[in-house]
C-alpha cells in the first residue's frame, strides 16, 4: 500500500510551522509480532493493519496523537467497515503532554421525532426487526463531528493530510484479507433486498475474495467531501441530502433538523484511584468510566494478587464484583444531560465499601437480593483503538454502529452504512432487548437523548506518568474487559501481552451467569465454583483490547488476538 499525501504549498500548521510538500509513504515499523510492537516515539494500536500503518504514517509526518488518532478513525470506516464508521458514534478520552485529561462524547442521538415505545409490536412486545434491521434503528451519527471537533481542537497536521490516507484506500483499494472477505460475503448473502449494500459489498460478477483489491468510490467521495468542508460536507449539502433521502425512503426519523442540531460534547472524565495509580475513562452516556472506577474501588480492599489467575477464589471475587456495579449500572445510568446520575456516589470508596458488605467469600450471592432494574448492553460488534506519541500525548478512542455492520443499510450515493444503535436504549421497561435484558427510565428513548454505553476507553497513569492505554469491544464485556487488563498487570504482575492474551470472564448481574472464554477456568475451578452457586456457560473469547503500555519511556504496543489488526510503533 502507497499513501502519498499532497498538502498545498505553504500551509500552516496549528503550532505555526510550514510545510510545502508532506509525502507519507511505507514506514519501517519495529514490528516484533503480527500483534505486537515496540517503540519510543510512538505506537498505533488498532483492529485493522491497514488502519495501524496509517496512524504511524501520520506520526511520522510529525504529526501528533490527535492527528494519529482521526486518521486512523477515518480509515478504519474504509478498511474495518463491521465497526469503524462514518455513520456512527463513540468516545475518546485524550491525555496532553501537560498531563491534563479529557473526554469527547460522540455517541449518537435519538431523532427529534423518536418515541419511546418504537420498538414495540402491537402486543407492546419488542420487536428485533424494528430495533435492529430497520430505519428506525438509526440514531442521528456522531463520529464525523467528534473526530473533526477532537483535530480542530488538538490536531497538528491540517484536515486535508489526516483524511487523505483514508480517501487513498477507500479510492484505490486495499487488499481483503480471507476473514473480512468472509464477513462480506456473509453481509450480502442475508440483505439481497438492499441493493446499495450489496452494490458496496461485492462485485459486479459475484463475492468478493480473499486478496481482492476492494475499491469503494462512493466512499472516497464522501471523504473527500468532509476533507474540503469539514462537518459542514457531513452535516449538510449533498451528503446530508442522502442520508435523508433515504430514512424517508425508508420510513426512518433522521431529518435534517436532526443532522444540524447535532454537537459533540466534551466531559469530565471519570477519575479514581487504584493502588496509587491513575485511572482515566468515559463518562456518561458511556457506563463504563463509573462502573471500572466502581470496580476497582471495590477489589482495592482485597490482596487481590494473592489469589491465582484462574482460581476460582478469585473469579468467585470478581464475579460479585461485577454483579454488583452492573445492578448498579441498570437502575442508575443514562445521558446526563437527561437523567441525573449520581456519579459522585457511585465512585465514592465508603460505597464500593457497603456494597462489599454482604460479599461471601464462600457462597454466591443472588441477583435478586442485589439490586433493581435490569441491564442493557449494547452489541459486541465495536472497535476500540490506542495511540501515544513522542510528546507524551495518548488517545484511547472506541467507536461502533452497534451490530456488525449497524443496521446493514447503506446510503446510496455515499458509501456510509447506518448505524442500530437505537437499541442500545431500553425498548420498554417490561420487554427484553435482542439480549433478553430490560432497562428502566434512566435509558429510556427520547428525542435528541444519547443512548447508554458500555464503551470505556482507558488511560492509566503511574506517579503522573503514561502506563497503560486500553479499551476493547464487546458489548457489556467491555468494562469487565479493560477490569481485567488492568488488574492482570497491576495486581498480577503480567507484561502487557500476557494482560491482554489473558482468558476472560464476565458476569452482568442479569442474567446471573458467569459466562468465560476458553481457557478461562480449570475443572476444579468449575466445579468449585458451582459448589459455591454460581451457573456458568462457556462462551466464544471476549474484547479485543488493543493497548499500549509504557515504561521507561519505551512503548510497547498489543493488538489483541481475538480479533487481529496490528501494533505498529517507531
Amino acid at each position: 500500500m502507497r499513501l502519498d499525501i499532497l498538502v498545498l504549498h505553504g500551509a500552516k500548521l496549528r503550532y505555526g510551522c510550514v510545510i510545502g510538500v508532506l509525502l507519507i509513504g511505507l514506514v519501517s515499523a519495529s514490528v516484533v509480532s503480527a500483534s505486537g510492537s515496540v517503540g519510543s516515539k510512538g505506537m498505533v494500536v488498532s483492529a485493522s493493519s491497514e488502519a495501524s500503518r496509517v496512524g504511524l504514517d501520520i506520526l511520522m509526518a510529525g504529526g501528533n496523537a490527535v492527528d494519529s488518532a482521526v486518521a486512523v478513525g477515518f480509515a478504519l470506516s474504509v478498511t474495518y467497515p463491521e465497526a469503524g464508521n462514518l455513520g456512527g458514534g463513540g468516545f475518546a478520552v485524550i491525555r496532553l503532554p501537560t498531563g491534563e485529561v479529557m473526554t469527547l462524547d460522540h455517541r449518537e442521538q435519538a431523532p427529534l421525532a423518536s418515541r419511546p415505545d418504537q420498538f414495540l409490536d402491537d402486543s407492546g412486545q419488542y420487536d428485533p426487526d424494528k430495533a435492529l434491521y430497520s430505519h428506525l434503528a438509526s440514531g442521528t451519527p456522531g463520529s464525523v463531528d467528534g473526530l473533526l471537533r477532537l483535530h480542530e481542537r488538538f490536531g497538528r497536521l491540517p484536515r486535508e493530510a489526516v483524511l487523505a490516507p483514508a480517501i487513498e484506500l477507500a479510492e484505490s483499494g486495499f487488499r481483503l484479507s480471507d476473514v473480512l472477505a468472509s464477513r462480506l460475503r456473509d453481509l450480502v448473502a442475508g440483505v439481497p433486498d438492499r441493493p446499495a449494500t450489496v452494490a458496496k459489498f461485492s462485485t459486479p460478477s459475484g463475492p468478493l475474495k480473499g486478496g481482492d483489491l476492494w475499491r469503494q468510490p462512493d466512499l472516497a467521495r464522501t471523504l473527500r467531501t468532509i476533507s474540503k468542508e469539514g462537518a459542514a460536507g457531513f452535516y449538510t449539502g449533498w451528503v446530508a441530502d442522502a442520508i435523508v433521502a433515504e430514512m424517508k425512503r425508508g420510513g426512518g426519523l433522521i431529518a435534517q433538523g436532526d443532522l444540524d442540531g447535532y454537537v459533540s460534547v466534551w466531559r469530565e472524565p471519570v477519575h479514581g484511584r487504584y493502588r496509587g495509580f491513575d485511572v482515566y475513562s468515559m463518562g456518561p452516556p458511556s457506563s463504563g468510566g463509573i462502573l471500572l472506577v466502581q470496580m476497582l474501588n471495590m477489589l482495592e480492599a482485597f490482596d487481590v494478587a494473592s489469589l491465582p489467575l484462574g482460581n476460582a477464589e478469585l473469579i468467585h471475587l470478581m464475579t460479585e464484583v461485577e454483579r454488583r456495579a452492573y445492578a448498579d449500572r441498570a437502575e442508575h445510568l443514562g445521558d446526563p444531560d437527561f437523567w441525573p446520575v449520581p456519579q459522585q456516589a457511585l465512585t465514592d470508596t465508603d460505597y464500593a465499601a457497603a456494597r462489599m458488605k454482604s460479599f461471601n467469600p464462600e457462597r454466591a450471592s443472588s441477583s435478586d437480593d442485589v439490586g433493581h432494574g435490569l441491564v442493557f448492553p449494547e452489541s459486541e460488534q465495536t472497535t476500540h483503538f490506542s495511540v501515544i506519541d513522542s510528546d507524551g500525548m495518548m488517545v484511547s478512542l472506541t467507536t461502533t454502529l452497534n451490530s456488525s455492520f449497524g443496521s446493514q443499510w447503506v446510503v446510496p450515493g455515499t458509501g456510509i452504512l447506518l448505524n442500530n444503535e437505537m437499541d442500545d436504549f431500553a425498548a420498554s421497561a417490561k420487554s427484553a432487548n435482542q439480549y433478553g435484558l430490560l432497562g428502566n427510565a434512566a435509558n429510556a428513548i427520547e428525542p435528541r437523548k444519547r443512548m447508554l454505553s458500555s464503551m470505556s476507553p482507558t488511560i492509566v497513569m503511574k506517579s503522573g506518568q503514561p502506563y497503560l492505554i486500553t479499551g476493547s469491544p464487546g458489548g457489556s464485556t467491555i468494562i469487565t474487559t479493560v477490569l481485567q487488563v488492568i488488574v492482570n498487570m497491576i495486581d498480577h504482575g503480567l507484561d502487557l501481552e500476557a494482560a491482554v492474551r489473558r482468558p476472560r470472564i464476565h458476569h452482568q448481574w442479569r442474567p446471573d451467569v458467569i459466562y468465560f472464554g476458553p481457557n478461562a477456568i480449570s475443572p476444579s475451578a468449575l466445579e468449585a465454583l458451582r459448589a459455591m452457586g454460581h451457573e456458568l456457560e462457556q462462551r466464544p473469547p471476549m474484547g479485543d483490547a488493543n493497548s499500549i503500555s509504557i515504561h521507561s519511556g519505551v512503548f510497547t504496543g498489543f493488538a489483541d488476538p481475538r480479533e487481529g489488526g496490528a501494533a505498529l510503533g517507531y
